[in-house]
């Protein structure tokens, strides 16, 4: 309260007085308000009168913007100042601290005498937030406390003699009247006196050459002449840049003319002084003085275009015990460089005088009050920017930093492995969350720690499952600690192909900040290992041939490692057409069939320039490609995220009206060419939301950051189209240099995000959620109805999922549910996901969302209305959550604020699915492992990948020859290792997939646990491997090369069973020769991917979906056909009589194989009778 109090006191009232018989007006006064008039506006309008009906109060400032916005509302005021305000205000004046009238700024404000005046942040334009507003009430007369005393304010301070040193001049000194009525402010408010300067003392600057000028603060040299040309980027000339001679304070001494040339005398040429020149949207150029003897000198500069700062560094989350010592680090890079930096704690600006930063944050000697938020905001003469909020976590020296008690986390178990005590597939086996912990660190303040702890599983138990007819041993969390974090590496892997019909982008280049980092293959594809501490990833896609758009794509990744795909689209390049340069040009963007363009752009004649600024006047051949929002299928092929940074630093997103990519080059020689005084005319019929029109900018693309930067505004024109017709048009300027991509966008602020989580299977369990889908959005305009077109998008968002699913981000609207509409799709490793189903069945359960607030969603899946269409996506109503309403606060829409909400909301909060349709594979590790999660790795012997950031997979080619397809399983144990020798490593399954041109033919690529190296990379393990098909099978034949190997490569497994096969897995990584296929990345979804694509195709550098079963084979079997009744592996995994009946007597029991037996023959009787239908309990596989 005492602070608030001060706060207020600081501004002081500056009014009217009288000097002298003179009337003098100070800078900062205010006219007296004459309340004898009602006013058509909020608020009252002062006019001077000395006869007025009441009396003003003294200036009330009590809040400042912060937060929600500016409150200054009359009863708090009452709280702080009694009766300085009278009870009830007949009217209200505000204005801000610098003396703008409220109604002048240009905000959303409101006021009530009786209630106050307040302006709320959120009700803006977006990156604006209110003005710091004071404010006074007019009073009855009478009603006002009167204080005789303090009519007038004490006297000010004598000011500076206005003489030089050592002569005559006079001195002032002021008070101010604080009473409110003119007539008590009777006396002089100003003094003089006369006054003599101090003696005239000797300049301390020395000069090497020439003088010291007046002002004691440079060296002037009369008789030389300094001659600069300043240009642009590209070569033209700089007309208007200020020169500047940086001195104690800037001094301006000439501005460039037409040419970009300036001529400055009397400066010397002495290699020190510095020159500083500035022009609005470039960086300011610093410039040395040459040094020499000579009587004038020549200097040339070019401007570099200003750019807003970005964070190439963000502070990272850290945990501390009470009383150690932390740094939080924070770096951008700009032109010009950030000069300063601002940190937050909780939203709260730290006092930089107290902590003594910049770029780096030191807490030393931390208190658990200290914990919370953090983040930096680094600022220059181009913008400000904000970095990623990173979390503080401080605990009591004696608290445990992990939870030592596991989470519950549910194993899928084999086919034939149903358990009684849960009547499921499933076994508890715990795992710990992956969360920073405060461990040992040394006494070194780092911005990222020397070592990186994480909470983990410290220890486990062996336990032993019992499944039908084996034991299957396993390895349960039991307690939790803070250990080391598994290292890990980011991958992003992706196929870059054509919009309109996928061709692929051959051979194509990958660049990263300017840097080539990959190359895309025949197929379109490409792998890239992200470097290390990328904050955000900005890829570059140019085609060498020229046939596509160059295009930047802001790609999500996963900072805990693991691989994600990306599909990225590319808009197929217009055909060049041929222009004159001495002509004036229009180029319609936007061909839709039926509709007018969204825009033109016009190019008037001598408008092209070489890049050395010389100007051009031959033939141009000129491409310009247009991105039209009007065409759903495009928004896949937007360029970046469709971000821009505000003047405050905050992230906000853009709804775009189209995009277009220009490429101008001299028709003869293919120099690039660069394009002044360039006009865009959007139409402004095409923009179909009138709050649109007034915050309709021009936007080019920063190709490093990805970030879009402000080019120009629009204004209306009239436009005469024809004899009747008259058209508006929002036109906007331009010029064309070294950036090729633009965009006709605006500001949206309206924003809410969408809980959604991917799931291995329709189960839906949260231990199968999936990591790494890409989740993409693409935000559509108001559906029928509402005043816009329905059948444009505005944007396109991806993000991934994690360990918690994902939140995307997505317009919304809070008073039309149905206003914006979102088209959300999901894909993993190029391969796309199911959405839940709307139609026939609509299951509120199944999608994840309860009633009412899903029928307000509307949440319908493509294929809704035809069965026909893929059922890889759903569309929505954006309806924004009510904050009263309890149904609508849990998800799956949240409000914009509520982000970390969305992102720490339980499995059981509501949200939206998407599932992996179940396949014919089965993997189970004895030690778990989530592929998705490679910081889930734990140190074991028996963890089926050995070390973390290199996974290595093996598959075997099995050949059934029979007329059904059977499953194939590999049982795989330690083979030659003293730990590990007759333990299972882990177990896979996978069904023979059909030849496609042997109808008795299936096949089947079995992957099977690689020998090698394990965790402690101390000795090798040959793997035992075991190769089972469960079925009626009998081993036909091994393949030549193989056995040759095995027994080559000692010791050699006994086989005497003919109905499986066992061999210990080779070390050397033998070729499809062999029918053995293997591959190492730093992914295990990519090893597996790529050795199976091998595998189908039974080559060692190819790949296939589609199963050859006559090369590459390493096993064959011949399985004879299984009697009536009964069913493979994967249909009986699938079939409701999987499970046992559920009766009074038998609940909970898997039915004996005499009762299976019993059934069968009980069945075929009954089938004897009947219709041939089959209704039995299939019988358990024979092998295991």
């Amino acid at each position: 309260m005492a602070g608030t109090k001060a706060w207020v006191f600081f501004f002081l009232v500056l009014e009217v007085t009288s000097v002298s018989g003179r009337q003098t007006m100070l800078t900062q006064s205010v006219r007296r308000v004459q309340p004898g008039r009602r006013t058509s506006s909020i608020f009252a309008k002062p006019v001077d009168s000395l006869e007025s009906p009441g009396e003003w109060t003294t200036w009330f400032n009590i809040d400042h913007p912060g937060g929600q916005g500016d409150y200054e509302r009359l009863d708090a005021i009452h709280f702080y100042y009694g009766d300085r305000v009278c009870a009830r205000p007949l009217r209200l004046e505000a204005r801000t601290t610098d003396w703008m009238p409220a109604g002048s700024t240009g905000q959303v404000v409101h006021s009530s005498p009786r209630e106050g005046f307040w302006c709320l942040n959120r009700e803006q334009r977006p990156g604006q937030n209110c003005s710091n507003y004071t404010v006074r009430f007019l009073c009855p007369p009478g009603s006002l406390r009167r204080d005789t005393e303090r009519i007038w304010s004490p006297w000010s301070p004598w000011s500076k003699c206005s003489a030089a040193c050592g002569h005559t001049g006079v001195q002032t000194r002021t008070r101010t009247c604080l009473a409110e009525t003119v007539s008590l402010c009777n006396e002089a408010s100003e003094e003089g006196r006369l006054c003599m300067d101090q003696a005239c003392t000797a300049c301390d600057l020395t000069c090497p050459m020439g003088q010291v000028n007046a002002d004691c603060d440079a060296c002037m040299c009369q008789d030389f002449m300094l001659h600069g040309a300043v240009s642009l980027p590209g070569g033209a000339p700089a007309s208007g840049a200020t020169v500047y001679l940086l001195t104690k304070k800037p001094k301006p001494l000439t501005k460039t003319d037409s040419s970009g040339r300036f001529r400055i005398p009397g400066l010397c040429p002495d290699g020190k002084s510095i020159l500083k020149i500035t022009k609005a949207k470039f960086a300011p150029i610093m410039l040395k003085m040459p040094k020499t003897s000579l009587k004038a000198a020549t200097v040339n500069a070019e401007f570099m275009r200003a750019e807003t700062p970005y964070i190439v560094m963000n502070p990272e989350t850290k945990a501390r015990r009470a009383g150690q010592s932390v740094s939080l680090c924070c770096k951008a890079t700009g032109k010009p460089s950030p000069d300063k930096y601002f940190w937050y704690h909780n939203d709260t600006l730290l006092d930089p005088s107290l902590y003594k930063h910049e770029s780096k944050l030191v807490l030393r000697n931390l208190r658990q009050d200290q914990a919370g938020e953090y983040f930096c905001k680094a600022q220059s003469d181009s913008g400000a920017v904000k970095s990623r909020v990173a979390q503080l976590i401080v605990i009591a020296t004696d608290e445990t930093p992990c939870n030592p008690t596991p989470e519950s986390y549910l194993i899928r178990l084999p086919h034939d492995c149903f358990q009684n005590a849960t009547n499921s597939f499933y076994y508890d086996v715990g795992h710990c969350p992956v969360k920073t912990c405060a461990g040992q660190q040394d006494n070194g303040i780092r911005c990222r720690d020397a070592v990186e702890h994480c909470c983990g599983i410290s220890k486990t138990e062996e336990r032993e499952i019992q499944c039908s007819g084996y034991t299957l041993p396993t390895k349960v969390a039991m307690e939790c600690s803070c250990q080391r974090c598994t290292e890990t590496r980011s991958i992003v892997r992706g196929r870059v192909s054509a919009a309109d019909n996928g061709e692929p982008m051959r051979f194509g280049h990958v660049y990263l900040g300017g840097n080539r980092v990959s190359m895309t293959g025949y197929k379109g594809t490409f792998t890239l290992h992200v470097p290390q501490n990328t904050e955000r990833l900005v890829l570059t896609f140019v085609d060498r041939v020229q046939k596509f758009v160059n295009t930047t794509k802001v790609l999500p990744f996963n900072k805990k490692g693991s691989a994600v795909f990306h599909e990225i689209k590319m808009l197929r390049k217009k055909e060049p057409i041929t222009l004159e340069a001495m002509n004036t040009n229009i180029i319609p963007l936007g061909e839709m069939a039926g509709e007018d363009p969204m825009a033109e752009l016009e190019i008037p004649s001598k408008s092209f320039y070489r890049q050395n600024g010389e100007p051009y006047t031959g033939k141009v051949k000129a491409s310009v490609t247009f991105l039209d929002p009007r065409n759903i299928s495009t928004a896949t092929a937007a360029q970046s995220d469709l971000n821009f940074i505000s003047d405050e630093g905050d992230t906000f997103p853009l709804r775009t009206y189209g995009m277009f990519s220009v490429d101008f080059t001299d028709e003869a020689t293919s120099e690039s060419l660069n394009v002044g005084k360039v006009k865009v005319h959007l139409d402004s019929t095409q923009v179909k939301m009138p709050e649109h029109v007034p915050t309709m900018k021009l936007w080019s693309l920063n190709p490093d950051t990805g970030l879009w930067e402000e080019e120009g505004d629009f204004k209306f024109e009239s436009q005469r189209r024809g004899k009747r017709e008259e058209r508006t048009f929002l036109v906007g300027n331009m010029e064309i240099r070294e950036r090729r991509l633009f965009n006709l966008d605006v500001p949206e602020s309206r924003r809410c995000f969408i809980k959604v989580r991917a799931y291995r299977s329709e189960r839906f369990l949260p231990s199968e959620q999936i990591q790494g889908v890409v989740v993409s959005v693409i935000n559509l305009e108001p559906r029928t109805g509402f005043s816009s077109n329905p059948r444009a998008w505005g944007r396109f968002d991806s993000v991934i999922t994690g360990p918690n699913g994902a939140c995307v981000p997505a317009f919304c609207d809070d008073e039309s549910p149905d206003a914006y509409s979102a088209y959300v799709l999901a894909s993993l490793a190029g391969e796309e996901l199911e959405a839940v189903q709307s139609f026939p069945k609509f299951n509120p359960n199944a999608i994840g969302v309860p009633q009412p607030y899903l029928n307000k969603l509307k949440y319908r899946r493509t294929d809704h209305e035809d069965p026909r269409v893929k059922k890889t996506a759903f569309q929505i109503s954006m309806a924004k959550p009510r904050p009263n309403s309890a149904e609508e606060s849990n998800g799956p829409i949240y409000a914009f604020e509520n982000l970390r909400a969305c992102e720490e909301a339980p499995p059981s909060a509501a949200h939206f699915r998407f599932y992996q349709i179940e396949g014919d594979r089965y993997d189970y590790n004895t030690v778990p492992f989530n592929e998705d999660d490679p910081m889930s790795w734990t140190e074991d012997y028996l963890a089926w990948w050995p070390k973390p950031m290199e996974f290595r997979a093996c598959y075997i080619k099995v050949k059934i020859v029979g007329p059904v397809e059977v499953n194939v399983r590999s049982r795989n144990m330690g083979g030659t290792h003293r730990r590990t020798v007759g333990k299972l490593y882990g177990i896979r399954d996978v069904k023979s997939t059909r030849d496609r041109d042997q109808p008795n033919v299936s096949s089947a690529c079995l992957e099977f646990k690689c020998s090698g190296m394990l965790y402690d990379q101390d000795r090798v393990d040959r793997t035992l491997v075991k190769v089972i098909p469960q079925g009626s099978c009998h081993r036909a034949s091994v393949n030549s090369m193989l056995h040759e190997y095995l027994v080559n490569h000692l010791p050699l497994a006994v086989n005497n069973d003919t109905s499986e096969y066992t061999m210990l897995a080779p070390l050397d990584p033998l070729g499809h020769n062999y029918g053995i296929y293997t591959v190492t990345d730093q992914d295990p979804r990519v090893a597996k991917e790529i050795a199976l694509g091998r595998c189908f195709d039974g080559t060692s550098d190819g790949s296939s979906r589609v199963m050859k079963s006559n090369v590459g084979v390493a096993l064959t079997f011949n399985c004879v056909e299984r009697q009536v009744g009964r069913q493979s592996a994967f249909q009986y995994l699938q079939s409701p009589s999987a499970r046992p009946p559920a009766t009074n007597s038998g609940r909970g029991r898997v039915p004996s194989r005499r009762q299976q037996r019993a059934s069968r023959r009980g069945q075929r009787r009954r089938e004897a009778v009947a219709s041939p239908r089959f209704l039995g309990l299939a019988s358990q596989p024979r092998n295991n």
